[in-house]
């Protein structure tokens, strides 16, 4: 407490424990994990990895009692209605998908860890901890929790891009993807400081109402910081020309990694550019409209175009080619961001950019468990080690044929063709005819490659004639089974009944 003209003001912040339990809860099993890994013997490490799954069952949980209404915390005792943390329905909804993409991720991860010798310790510390940070970030409501919610989010994926020891090329990825992070980030952290100078306060709903009217002799000022403060989130979403980290980062990480960096990485910075434009800039949608438009064009062409050229015969070629799509898809996911400038209801055309996450986040991590699967026998990941896929494990070859039919929008990937229409769409309703033409035209690109792919699924294996005695099947752990079954079961629940998804492209969700 202190004292003030008119009396005593009370500084201390009450805090709503139930608001912020996704983040805690993550936070709290991370710090579980790191003590008990140093009293368990080696022969009981793996129940490590089953105490992370239940901490984000339990963080994921948590957001049920949160649907009832917006709840908000860490609010300034002067004015009650600016508060850095709000649980309202787009942070749910990112929380959910950030939270669910790590739960599968946990999945993926058993196996590998065992298999590849990895520290089971450090690693569901480190997954756990980036998770926290991931559902911090679409909550937070203020530029300084936003920065240190995006170093949560990134200072631990470094360490697991890098946590095969040894690994020529893990080392060099975690280097690559640490050093242009920092730059970004770095870049950021210029624009923060240029947009608290010009405004003089942190939190984003007082920026706003600052930014609405400002001082003319910083509007230059203003106008640097909005644009800087998006290359941090932009280097996030991999959106060119900050992509370049991605193809090498996601062969060279072990590939539950490299499938929770292109879900939960991305979720990271489309929230975070979501919330800072919608909440904080929207006076100056003028500035942060044009780039993100222009971004989101370069950014399907560049990762389409990459993704058309990898060789089948290529060692890791699945895994690049997922890489570069995952660039391609960060393209179509900032349409509607960029669309939101132009719209008279911002709030609304943003909805249209979290139906395509969440249908992304389900068939993407799909494919990539099922490349997990693949690798086991064929540990360089071609394109071509998945010819007769279908004859050893039919199941999964169907399951990643629907999965690359729903990236490609095609049926009976409904899902992945209603949230391309969807995001379509918004650009039109925006007025930017000429990005849905973009758009339009790499949707074509794209099909190529993922329908090569999926047609390599069936064909016969090499050297085998057609009529070959189906080969016995390997036994396929658990774990990766469950992570490949539950994202097949979403991905059909949704193209069966796409308006779970669509819903949010028709709703205010901030």
């Amino acid at each position: 407490m202190t004292l003030a003209a008119g009396g005593v003001v009370n500084l201390v912040q009450s805090v709503d424990w139930l608001a912020i339990a996704p983040p805690t809860l993550a936070a709290v099993f991370a710090l579980i994990v790191l003590v008990a890994d140093l009293f368990l013997s080696e022969r009981r490490k793996p129940l490590l990895g089953w105490l992370s799954v239940l901490g984000l069952v339990l963080a994921s949980l948590s957001l049920l009692p949160l649907l009832k209404g917006d709840r908000t915390t860490f609010c300034l005792t002067a004015h009650p209605e600016v508060c850095s943390y709000e649980a309202d329905h787009f942070a749910l909804v990112i929380q959910l998908l950030v939270l669910g993409g790590a739960l599968l991720t946990a999945l993926l991860s058993v196996n590998p860890i065992k298999d590849e010798k990895l520290p089971g310790g450090e690693f569901w510390f480190l997954l756990l901890s980036s998770a926290a940070g991931a559902a911090l970030l679409p909550a937070s409501r203020d530029l300084a929790t936003l920065v240190i919610a995006l170093e949560v989010a990134s200072l631990p994926a470094f360490a697991l891009v890098g946590i095969r020891r040894g690994d020529r090329l893990s080392s060099e990825a975690a280097l690559k993807f640490f050093l242009s992070s920092v730059t970004a980030t770095a870049v950021m952290l210029l624009g923060v400081s240029f947009v608290y100078a010009a405004t003089g306060s942190m939190h984003l709903a007082q920026v706003a109402e600052a930014l609405t009217q400002p001082d003319p002799r910083l509007d230059v000022l203003a106008k640097a910081g909005v644009a800087l403060t998006l290359v941090g989130f932009a280097f996030k979403t991999a959106a060119a020309p900050f992509h370049f980290w991605v193809p090498d980062t996601y062969v060279g990480a072990p590939l539950p990694v490299a499938a929770y960096l292109s879900v939960v990485g991305k979720a990271v910075g489309f929230s975070g550019l979501i919330v800072v434009t919608v909440k904080g800039f929207p006076s100056y949608s003028d500035v942060w409209g044009p780039v993100l438009a222009v971004l989101a064009a370069l950014t399907m062409t560049v990762g389409n175009v990459a993704a058309l050229r990898q060789r089948p015969d290529r060692a890791h070629s699945a895994v690049r080619l997922l890489a570069w799509s995952s660039v391609g898809q960060a393209g179509y996911l900032l349409v509607p961001i960029a669309s939101a400038a132009y719209s008279d209801d911002a709030a609304h055309a943003i909805g249209s950019t979290v139906a395509y996450a969440l249908m992304y986040a389900a068939v993407n991590l799909g494919a990539f468990a099922v490349a997990a699967l693949v690798a086991r026998t064929h540990p360089g990941n071609r394109i071509a080690d998945y010819r007769g896929l279908y004859a050893a494990h039919p199941v999964y070859a169907l399951a990643l044929g629907f999965f690359l039919l729903c990236l490609a929008g095609l049926p009976p990937g409904i899902i992945g063709l209603f949230a391309k229409v969807t995001v379509f769409s918004a650009a039109v309703d925006a007025g930017l005819a000429w990005l849905a033409v973009v758009m339009a035209v790499n949707v074509v690109i794209a099909l190529y490659y993922y329908l090569q792919w999926t047609a390599v699924l069936f064909r016969a294996p090499e050297g085998a004639p057609e009529e070959a005695v189906r080969p016995a099947r390997p036994r396929i752990p658990a774990p990766l089974a469950t992570a490949v079954g539950l994202t097949a079961l979403v991905g059909i629940a949704l193209s069966g009944a796409p308006q779970l998804v669509l819903r949010f492209a028709s709703g205010a969700l901030l």
